[in-house]
């Protein structure tokens, strides 16, 4: 097959077939063999997002092709980013005040008029399909996939579930089992788990997509078809079991009360799983209503906050080549993110037994990440352990990973002065030491600053680019460009007391153990963070964080702060005494031996205060943090602790709840805390400029 192909970028070419100029937000043609090619290109962006105009024009070329039907019609994205990110988020909130299932059945009729049409449907992936671009793919006969391609329904991380079919394309195609899993955990499938589990069906490099196009029009590839285990679940007894073990399942990392979306799909597939047209009336009236609920208001503002700290990271950073002193953990997740990344990455640290370590850390993120061969290849190679430190005198940025002591920063940075390059930028992964006192060892004040990420560096996305003094505009712009060349969230913040993100963890964990102090056990504590929403309890996360380290923060900023803190427990410094440091020394306040630990405790003899106690000192420390201008403002503020802590984001981050709640609502709550407990919890000053 002949076709025309169209550059991107000088790099990468795509076959598009005939395509002639845009209508719309789509690119048409028809070659030789009568192929149609319909290609998405949504105007004025870099990435295609299925709104209401290009279904809308989509069902016009639909039209078209039923009254001059093709041999085939062939599906593909024109973006070099990949093939569709979903639908567009932006119209969520006006379909969510009125019409939302109308649209969405107009939606539906397009993509079942593309399923009805009598010649073959092929839609060609290259990149990330998901949500209503997966939707897309499913309602054609093949899926051929580029090399790289991956598949995956993240509603769900919105507070819904698929929209436009996929509730009952995707378990009749793959079975209801591997298909439920992926829509209730928003898990993605990687181009060889999509082959091995039928989602496409076939496999190939770009240039050999014309001639699977040519092969799926002429029926030479075989077509997935529904097994067995698809059949099974057609009886109703079958699905009612299944669905009482999700249900069981999802309760445990998604409770209904604040997740209503899983839920509420597992009740509709239990329900109408045999029978398309209830489920595809069902899916429709669901989606419709589950717009509406806070979870999804609030899930779908945390997307939006995840938008514009990515938004801060955009720019030319400079940076080709980076420098990590310390092989440690940290620097060996924060090497390794820079070389899958394409920076070129040297690696120092005195001891060759780390350095070993870490590149077998390397490569099982490598693994984790589902980087293909030379992938992997590629980032190890760029990844180079250097005892000698050879790298300083080349580096654009060196980031100092050393133990958290200011002894042995400022003795690393004294000795640097004559060994940097001109113009290049020296960074501190410091957790709480200041930059400001830091810089006056640096060997150069201006090209000095904090960048503060957090373990495990290749799981968590946010990373604190943290202002000192004298930190020129140009050092924190280009710093938070490296954050967005390495796919991480810059949160710009500046040098304070535990910065943003401990500053308001500390009192959350410190309270934790005043709690275990006053004889509540540990299990009750975490338990009633767990129920309030937190990923983690306070008394896990002082374990996983390492308790060295949590103590080390804690002291600095009783230290630096001139307010009441909780009190540091005697039984937290017996345990760093005694080397029992948590998740790393496999023993803390819990035993790791077996892996995180889960606790699920009755609260019926609980404290009425227990989880206002841990959950009041954050907000209060949020606002000292703003009053004091630390973070930008209370969305960047509510970004940086869903994104490096995970904080309950169906409840939008600490600032919405607490405004969701009532400001004047906190305030008295922590007097009554204040009153009962000491001055710890008075209400920060900064409360009366809460709107």
């Amino acid at each position: 097959m002949t076709g025309h192909v169209l550059e991107f970028l000088g790099e990468t070419t795509l076959e598009l077939g005939p395509v002639g100029e845009a209508k719309g937000n789509w690119r048409t043609g028809r070659d030789e063999n009568n192929l149609l090619w319909l290609v998405l290109d949504k105007t004025g962006s870099s990435v295609n997002t299925l709104s209401e105009d290009m279904i809308r024009e989509l069902g016009e070329h639909i039209v078209a092709a039923e009254a001059d039907e093709p041999a085939a019609l062939v599906i593909r994205s024109a973006k070099d980013a990949g093939f569709a990110a979903g639908a567009d988020i932006t119209s969520f909130e006006k379909m969510s005040d009125a019409g939302a299932a109308d649209l969405l059945r107009q939606g539906h009729d397009v993509l079942d008029r593309i399923e009805a049409l009598r010649c073959p449907t092929i839609c060609v992936i290259h990149g990330a399909a998901l949500g209503a671009g997966f939707e897309l793919a499913l309602a054609c006969d093949y899926r051929i996939a580029v090399s790289g391609a991956s598949f995956g329904f993240p509603e769900v991380q919105l507070g819904l579930h698929p929209g436009l079919g996929g509730t009952f394309r995707l378990p009749a195609l793959i079975g209801p089992t591997d298909a439920m899993t992926m829509m209730l955990t928003g898990k993605t499938a990687h181009t060889k788990r999509a082959k091995s589990q039928g989602i496409v069906d076939a496999v190939v490099e770009e240039r050999h997509v014309g001639a699977a196009v040519a092969a799926a029009a002429k029926g030479e590839i075989d077509r997935q078809s529904p097994g067995l285990t698809s059949r099974a679940f057609g009886l109703a007894p079958a699905r009612s079991l299944a669905a009482r073990q999700m249900r069981s399942q999802t309760e445990k990392k998604a409770p209904k009360q604040h997740y209503p979306a899983p839920h509420a799909l597992i009740d509709l597939w239990e329900e109408h799983g045999d029978d398309r047209a209830e489920m595809q009336a069902g899916e429709i009236e669901s989606f419709a209503a589950l717009l509406k609920t806070d979870a999804s208001r609030n899930l779908r503002r945390v997307f939006f906050l995840r938008q514009s700290l990515k938004e801060a990271g955009r720019g030319e950073d400079g940076i080709a080549h980076v420098h990590v002193i310390g092989a440690g953990e940290m620097g060996a997740e924060i090497a390794t993110m820079a070389a899958i990344r394409g920076k070129t990455v040297t690696l120092g640290d005195l001891e060759t037994e780390a350095l070993g370590q870490a590149v077998r850390t390397a490569a099982q993120i490598c693994k984790d990440k589902h980087l293909t061969g030379p992938e992997t290849r590629d980032a190890l190679d760029r990844l180079m352990p250097d005892p000698n430190g050879y790298g300083l005198s080349r580096a654009d940025l060196v980031i100092e990973a050393a133990s958290e002591s200011l002894d042995v920063k400022e003795k690393i940075f004294g000795g640097l002065a004559a060994k940097l390059k001109e113009g290049a930028i020296l960074a501190s992964n410091t957790s709480s030491l200041s930059i400001d006192a830091l810089a006056k060892t640096a060997p150069n004040t201006a090209r000095f600053a904090g960048l503060h990420f957090f373990n495990p560096v290749s799981r968590i996305d946010l990373v604190e680019v943290v202002r000192g003094t004298a930190t020129s505009d140009d050092t924190a712009d280009r710093l938070a460009a490296y954050c967005g060349a390495i796919g991480k969230l810059p949160a710009l913040v500046r040098d304070y007391p535990g910065f943003v993100v401990n500053r308001a963890l500390v009192p959350y964990m410190l309270e934790a153990m005043v709690l275990m102090d006053e004889g509540l056990s540990k299990e009750v504590i975490d338990t009633a963070a767990l129920k309030f929403g937190m990923p983690m309890g306070p008394v896990t996360l002082a374990d996983q964080v390492g308790l060295d380290i949590g103590l080390h923060v804690a002291e600095s900023l009783q230290e630096s702060l001139d307010k009441s803190m909780p009190t540091i427990s005697d039984a937290l410094r017996q345990k760093v005494e005694a080397g029992d440091l948590g998740k790393k020394t496999g023993q803390g306040f819990y035993d790791w031996s077996d892996g995180t630990p889960h606790p699920d405790a009755d609260l019926g003899a609980a404290p009425e205060d227990l989880t206002d106690r841990l959950i009041l000192p954050m907000l209060n420390a949020c606002v000292e943090v703003l009053r004091e201008g630390a973070a930008k403002d209370a969305d960047q503020l509510d970004g940086t602790m869903i994104f490096a802590t995970g904080w309950a984001p169906f409840r939008g981050g600490p600032m919405h709840y607490a405004k969701a709640r009532g400001v004047h609502n906190v305030t008295d709550r922590l007097k009554q805390l204040e009153s009962a407990h000491g001055p710890r919890f008075t209400p920060d000053p900064g409360w009366s400029s809460i709107g």
